[in-house]
């Protein structure tokens, strides 16, 4: 890379930056005068690739998944793309959107390098607040360390309380509990007697606030099944030790003390509560209320950051955070990326933005063990039997590999 080289710099290793890299190389760059003059740069703090929902069943033991599709080397994907690629090992410590740089920590060579921009796309995701759910800012090898740990420490577990009603804590839960404590038969609504007591902790009123009471009530059944009890309306005020769950603190024994008076005692304490936007390196005048990056819901633009920068995926406030809305919303971000491109190249562009529009309808799958699940699509309910087919057989495994390699952008769209 010259220093005549115009970077279209990528932060973010994941679905968005992955998809957005593929997008940009197969069909923007192409189009543009003196192509080679052009290079896409991701950043990521990782190497490898994850299937990230997948977590809730492969952090229980690796014969779950073959790991070789679990996680995919990075770099590796754009190899056939040659010196229009590039990808640096680092994590961006902050953007100087003023001078059109972004300082960044190289995790492989232990220094600190400033990346100039030509276009840049905000990809970062978020982070989980236990780190058995997610790369977060680190490798595999810190996953999988935390995973072996766990697993250590799931044999002599004789309680285990899970904080969040989401996705995450109910994925994990009916996982854990079909793992742990099996399954009831046909004719019985509740485990009688399970051999390790799991409770999901919720400050909602029903757990899967995603979905409609009716469908997270037939959720909750399923869980009975695998002797999982769930509190709703009552908050996790603390936990001792402090930091429990987190980090070094994986498999700490922990006092959780709950918003009703009440005390549980924990083998194993799981927080899957929510996610915090890894926005740490922005300016808070680039920042929403709750931390995401505050885009232009229908362009995709960061109009505060100055010219040709954007956001998707987690990291964004343009929708919720959703896999299929990302998804949609890549063809549209890279459209307008390659239009001001293009602009800026002075080459005439006819017509006008392509504008986004997020799927608000009720949209959501959830597995509950390896049989089960509850869902809605477009709106409609989804039977259990779909639910496990689309997603509950191998949490989107299948799938992702054609996401890293970048086949659904094969052709533009």
């Amino acid at each position: 890379m010259t220093s005549e080289t115009k970077a279209i710099l990528i932060l973010g290793g994941s679905y968005g930056g992955i998809s957005t890299a593929h997008y940009t190389l197969k069909h923007i760059l192409p189009v543009l005068p003196s192509p080679d003059s052009y290079q896409v740069v991701i950043v990521s703090s990782s190497r490898e690739v994850m299937c990230r929902p997948a977590a809730p069943r492969a952090l229980i033991a690796d014969s779950y998944f073959d790991q070789s599709k679990l996680f995919v080397s990075l770099e590796a994907q754009f190899k056939p793309y040659g010196e229009r690629f590039r990808f640096i090992h680092g994590r961006a410590k902050w953007l100087d959107h003023e001078r059109r740089v972004v300082v960044v920590d190289r995790l492989d060579a232990d220094t600190e390098v400033e990346l100039e921009y030509h276009a840049l796309i905000i990809a970062t995701g978020s982070s989980t607040p236990s780190p058995l759910f997610s790369l977060n800012s680190a490798g595999k090898p810190e996953l999988t360390a935390k995973w072996k740990s766990f697993r250590d420490a799931l044999p002599s577990a004789k309680r285990i309380v899970i904080a969040g009603g989401g996705p995450t804590g109910i994925e994990t839960a009916g996982e854990l509990g079909e793992h742990l404590n099996g399954k009831t038969g046909w004719f019985s609504s509740r485990s009688g007697s399970p051999k390790v007591r799991i409770v999901v902790v919720t400050a909602g009123s029903e757990i899967l606030p995603q979905l409609r009471p009716a469908i997270a009530r037939t959720a909750e059944g399923y869980l009975a099944k695998f002797g999982v009890e769930i509190l709703k309306n009552v908050k996790v005020e603390s936990v001792i030790p402090v930091g429990s769950g987190k980090e070094e603190q994986v498999t700490a024994k922990t006092e959780v003390k709950l918003s009703n008076g009440e005390t549980l005692q924990a083998d194993l304490y799981i927080p899957a509560h929510g996610t915090t936007p890894n926005t740490s390196f922005l300016d808070g005048s680039l920042k929403s209320a709750d931390g995401r990056v505050s885009t232009n819901p229908q362009s995709l633009r960061v109009d505060k950051a100055g010219s040709r920068v954007y956001a998707v995926g987690d990291v964004s406030d343009y929708a919720r955070p959703a896999i299929h809305i990302l998804m949609e919303a890549i063809p549209v971000l890279c459209a307008n990326l390659k239009r001001d491109l293009l602009v800026e190249a002075e080459v005439p562009v006819p017509g006008d933005d392509r504008l986004f529009k997020a799927d608000e309808t009720e949209t959501h799958l959830v597995p509950i063990g390896k049989s089960k699940g509850v869902g809605a699509a477009k709106g409609y309910r989804m039977p259990s039997f779909l639910v496990w087919l689309i997603k509950g057989r191998d949490y989107w495994l299948s799938m992702a590999g054609g996401i890293w390699a970048g086949k659904p952008w094969a052709k533009e769209t």
